[in-house]
């Protein structure tokens, strides 16, 4: 399986339902969020097969607006093998 960051963006005015939401889900631990600082965002790190099935974490009245990038940590090995361009 991939890891993806799952980042969704919501209205200033809907922070409690949508925090509510996550809870049900049981993913309120797993997420960190921007919105005491301003910045009305949730991201959580996700295992899955591939980017729709990572943004199933997401609730649907928010998931058009969400987005899903597949990230990866290089290793040391892995940057001692590359060549300079």
């Amino acid at each position: 399986m991939d890891r993806f960051l799952v980042e969704s963006p919501h209205d200033p005015g809907d922070c409690r339902k949508v925090v509510k939401n996550i809870y049900a889900q049981g993913y309120l631990y797993n997420c960190d969020w921007g919105c005491k600082g301003g910045v009305h965002k949730a991201w959580v790190m996700i295992e899955a097969e591939d980017e729709k099935q990572a943004l199933w974490v997401v609730p649907p009245i928010l998931r058009t607006n969400a987005k899903a990038t597949k990230i990866v940590k290089f290793d040391p090995e892995m940057v001692k093998d590359w060549k300079d361009e």
